[in-house]
């Protein structure tokens, strides 16, 4: 079995540092969850770099939604940029079309800007028309090692039955996240999946912190 992997989203320097204390193995460094995260400030970035130990998945978004033509691809190439500048050694994204296949121009565009750095796929899986082809499609990009999916658009709720079938699914690891609650950490660790995501379980509302508590409990349940 493989390690437990922890992810924790941070909004902010002390969200980073209070999910570092909670046993947090990885941050996912995102702005505006009104938008469902998208491209922080590359001053936040260094900030949070410098501020703890662990390593940072980096979001590369530019808004709400799954598609981008080819101008806020350019914006998001650039933005990656000016992100492995302040220290970005890992990001967060994935791009699909608009019939529902992974949009493999717009994600080598980015993969070829981060230069092997490793990344995670988001949620865009779990809007895929077919998951499995989606899944298929991505195989073979360079970096990637993590999917971040909740086995269901409308979160782990609807979709955590789906995702026993692709514990298993050759290629990247499967990050389970979205809408995460604690009775879905014994079922998805049932089914071998040891990799969690969590953002809104750990505070009482995105304009609240992080609470190290709150993380160190999932910490606890994971390792179980």
């Amino acid at each position: 079995m493989r390690t437990p992997l922890l992810e924790i989203i941070a909004l902010t320097t002390e969200d980073a540092r209070a999910a570092e204390r909670g046993g947090a193995d990885r941050l996912e460094v995102v702005a505006d969850m009104a938008q469902d995260g998208v491209t922080p400030d590359p001053e936040l970035v260094a900030e949070i770099r410098a501020s703890v130990g662990i390593p940072l998945r980096v979001m590369v978004r530019g808004g709400a939604g799954f598609t981008a033509n080819e101008a806020e691809v350019e914006r998001m190439v650039d933005a990656a940029g000016r992100l492995r500048a302040a220290g970005a050694e890992e990001f967060v994204f994935g791009f699909l079309t608009d019939d529902g296949a992974v949009d493999l121009a717009a994600t080598r565009a980015v993969v070829e800007a981060i230069d092997g750095c490793p990344w995670t796929f988001h949620r865009a899986v779990d809007h895929a028309g077919d998951v499995r082809q989606a899944w298929d499609a991505l195989a073979g990009l360079p970096g990637l090692d993590t999917v971040l999916t909740a086995g269901s658009a409308a979160g782990l709720g609807d979709g955590l039955e789906r995702l026993a079938c692709r514990a298993d699914w050759p290629g990247p690891r499967l990050l389970a996240g979205g809408g995460l609650r604690h009775a879905h950490v014994p079922a998805l660790r049932a089914m071998g999946v040891t990799a969690i995501h969590a953002g809104g379980l750990v505070r009482d509302g995105w304009e609240q912190p992080v609470d190290s508590d709150r993380v160190r409990v999932l910490r606890t349940m994971l390792d179980a």
